[in-house]
């Protein structure tokens, strides 16, 4: 007897609809095959249902077992499949009907004591139920509740085999998953790290929250133990709040790489990813046989924080250069080529050094100035072209340590960096962009005329302080921002002053 089930797969980060279908018959030695691209856990289905009917009460057929997972063409790999095969099967030998199984999107992965285990991709996989208009989902009770953001998709989450045959009959009645969405989005939605824990640093916090207004990537430079990643972590918390749109996108990156914790519905804070040094290329942009995402797409709408960015592999660094640029990181290869978003801040730290103390005055450098040079030439102009700010973070003296007065919160920063981004998202309304990082050369030239005072200025700087040609442009982008957060309409000769000071690596190094 044939019996189909339907249910999913996660391509990317969109699903795409399975058809389980199982074919018994008794003709012939008992064996079992699955076909249409299994991979080795697709394979191991076998083991885990039979294991799961038996422990459970049912029977496994001992007679020819075929299942085909449509389409053929299309790899599958991963345990989603456990759950409806074992319906499939049962449909087959006449312990369900056909009908009472059609039309519900079912996934899930067998333990072999029948329990039900969590998969990834559940939210993928409830959008694309949702747009097929399926009659519902039934899914591991672990991933109810982030299917469920989904609206207008009935979801049933189930803990065991049984279970779900008796819902499926008809004989037992499971509440529908419901999540108070908005609820949830505003209790996750608070950061666990604030501004107002941080000592010191006036000049940094500043320069931050030029780059939050204005989406810039930075870069922070200053000796051990000055606070670069105490600062790098706190960047989030002064972005705008995350929307809707931008949290279902997070989420769904998140939940087809099993990161979403046990009842976690959604990810309502931006994301900040800080992967080791040794990473490799495939770790940080993405890949694999079936191309999974990487730290550039897990941190999309959030934050990438590289510290120690010289020790970072060359070719790791130059694979960052088309995600800055597009937004978006694609990923070839011989069986599919995936697309993965990666709308991104990147926040990077470094020693002014080797030995970490140059221009330290309370430490001696050990360098020469050729070695310093050396040292920073790690990091290729082409990806420090994509860097914004550059930004000094000298040690912190004992008295702003020991100062208790209460710095500013990064609600209150956030405040100013949000009204800066409004005023943005106005302005390039019609250019499909939406912060200043992201103007190319037409936009400066119509956004940010400067008059002679300012010109006559940044000619002295470039001549004075050394800074290179590709330095004009990111300084005229950063002092747009500062206009914005001063609230001034065009750029004066004071937002140039000090978006020059955030050059610091384009100057020679004496």
């Amino acid at each position: 007897m044939l019996a189909k089930v339907q249910s999913a797969a996660v391509l990317g980060v969109d699903a795409y609809p399975v058809e389980v279908e199982v074919d018994v018959t008794s003709r012939g030695l008992p064996f079992f095959s699955t076909v249409g691209l299994p991979d080795a856990a697709v394979k191991e289905s076998k083991e885990r249902v039979r294991a799961a009917l038996k422990n459970t009460g049912f029977d496994f057929p001992l007679k020819q077992v075929v299942v085909n997972l449509a389409p053929a063409d299309i790899k599958k790999e991963g345990s989603a499949y456990d759950l409806p095969i074992a319906i499939g099967m049962l449909i087959a030998e006449g312990v369900l009907e056909q009908e009472h199984v059609t039309g519900w999107m079912i996934v899930g992965e067998l333990a072999l004591d029948g329990r039900i285990k969590s998969v990834r991709g559940s939210l993928s996989m409830a959008v694309h139920a949702r747009r097929i208009a399926c009659r519902g989902m039934i899914v591991p009770a672990d991933n109810a509740a982030e299917a469920a953001v989904v609206e207008g998709i009935p979801v049933v989450g189930v803990h065991t085999l049984p279970e779900v045959v008796e819902f499926l009959a008809g004989r037992q009645a499971i509440e529908q998953t419901r999540v108070d969405v908005q609820g949830a989005f505003v209790s996750l939605s608070v950061y666990q790290e604030d501004f107002a824990e941080v000592r010191g640093q006036e000049h940094a916090k500043r320069a931050i929250e030029i780059a939050a207004a204005g989406g810039h990537n930075m870069i922070m430079i200053g000796p051990p133990g000055s606070g670069k990643t105490m600062l790098a972590r706190r960047l989030p918390s002064v972005l705008p709040q995350m929307s809707f749109e931008e949290s279902i996108e997070t989420t769904k990156i998140h939940s087809i790489m099993g990161l979403l914790r046990d009842g976690q519905p959604l990810v309502a804070t931006r994301p900040f990813r800080s992967p080791h040094h040794t990473i490799s290329d495939a770790g940080l942009i993405g890949g694999g046989q079936i191309p999974k995402p990487g730290e550039v797409s897990l941190a999309h709408n959030g934050v990438l924080f590289l510290d120690e960015l010289p020790e970072f592999k060359r070719n790791v660094l130059e694979a960052l250069r088309q995600p800055l640029e597009d937004g978006n990181v694609t990923i070839s290869r011989a069986l599919t080529s995936l697309t993965y978003p990666a709308a991104l801040m990147l926040v990077a730290a470094m020693n002014p050094c080797k030995c970490g103390f140059h221009g330290d005055p309370l430490h001696p450098c050990q360098c020469t100035p050729h070695q310093v040079q050396t040292y920073r030439s790690r990091v290729s102009g082409p990806l420090m072209d994509r860097i914004d700010l550059h930004i000094e973070v000298p040690a912190v003296k004992f008295r702003e340590i020991a100062d208790d007065r209460q710095s500013e919160p990064s609600t209150s920063i956030r405040e100013r960096v949000t009204r800066a981004r409004m005023v943005q998202q106005k302005r390039f309304f019609r250019d499909g962009i939406y912060a200043n990082a992201h103007m190319k050369p037409r936009h400066l030239r119509k956004y940010c005329k400067i008059d002679e005072a300012c010109t006559n200025l940044m000619e002295a700087a470039m001549d004075r302080l050394g800074l290179s040609a590709r330095a004009y442009n990111r300084i005229l982008k950063v002092a747009r921002t500062i206009a914005d957060l001063d609230g001034s309409d065009g750029i004066s000769s004071s937002h140039i002053s000090e978006a020059i000071q955030y050059r610091s690596l384009d100057r020679r190094v004496n």
